[in-house]
């Protein structure tokens, strides 16, 4: 008789896992035949195959998969996560694109989202940085300002009760929040370079954390690799435009089923544009993402 049991994936490295067993102890989880399903926070069904090691051979159900992709391929980031939490800086540089298509992304999969303007002690580029947060924050989407060097304590209370996944571009100091938030987790830290206005990725594997039980009960955390990009070639046009939160109370208003939002007359979302209710930045991103084979 197979020795079967359930687990809970802490960690992914590609081709294998690092797996929690029921009992706390962790083993290494492998997929059946080629390919590689499984993200971290999943909840899956094994076959012991031996002291450390077992064989993964079902996913359990989830509550929602977080993931990205190009025309190729797809890239799981995080399963079974209830917040995402989306790391900006005021140095370097965050790109908005990325920022809306992650945004896009978890109001698909029906997450909340938090968004965290890291590096608030380098105060040179502060007020632009909170500048292009404005559109957002009027749009309702919660926004923290910290510095994780010094302090990560307004955090707490966001994290308590939620499953939440850490998503930002290289360099924006999310290894440096995840070791503010779990010391012990002595996530790999690097300097920015300065030169290239970009970060250099620190963290090569998603991994999932428990949060402490006294500061945020319940809360757990997924620390994931730093993203230059955030394809969401597997969405329609219909699900992108639900993922702005701003087109839909007048989705569904244009005088064509099948309005792409351009030159067609008796467009909704032009005409919200033009009455100032969909902010003309907001619309040129959607065009941007919508028209680019997302």
């Amino acid at each position: 008789m197979k020795n079967t049991t359930e687990g809970l994936v802490r960690a992914a490295f590609g081709r294998h896992y690092e797996v929690e067993l029921p009992d706390g102890q962790l083993i290494t989880g492998f997929p059946r035949g080629k390919k590689s399903p499984y993200a971290c926070g999943d909840r899956v069904a094994l076959e012991i195959a031996s002291a450390d090691q077992a064989q993964i051979t079902q996913h359990l159900p989830r509550t929602s998969l977080l993931y990205r992709s190009d025309a190729y391929r797809e890239k799981l980031i995080a399963a079974n996560a209830t917040q995402v939490v989306l790391v900006v800086a005021t140095e370097p540089s965050f790109t908005d694109e990325l920022l809306t298509r992650t945004l896009v992304a978890a109001e698909t999969e029906g997450l909340r989202t938090l968004i965290v303007l890291n590096k608030c002690d380098l105060t040179t580029h502060i007020e632009q940085a909170r500048a292009r947060l404005t559109v957002l924050a009027r749009l309702g989407y919660r926004i923290i300002e910290l510095s994780a060097l010094d302090n990560a304590d307004a955090l707490w209370t966001s994290l308590a009760g939620e499953t939440s996944v850490l998503v930002g571009q290289s360099g924006m100091g999310k290894s440096t929040l995840t070791n503010a938030l779990i010391p012990e987790a002595q996530a790999a830290t690097r300097e920015v370079s300065e030169a290239l206005d970009s970060g250099k990725h620190t963290t090569t594997h998603a991994r999932l954390y428990d949060l402490p039980q006294d500061k945020a009960p319940g809360g757990r955390l997924i620390d994931c690799p730093g993203l230059q990009e955030f394809g969401l070639a597997h969405m329609s046009f219909g699900q992108i435009e639900e993922g702005f939160v701003d087109f839909r109370p007048h989705s569904g208003n244009c005088r064509f089923r099948d309005c792409r939002h351009q030159n067609e007359p008796d467009c909704a979302i032009k005409a919200a544009v033009a009455a100032g209710l969909i902010s003309e930045r907001r619309y040129e991103m959607f065009q941007r993402i919508a028209t680019a084979g997302c």
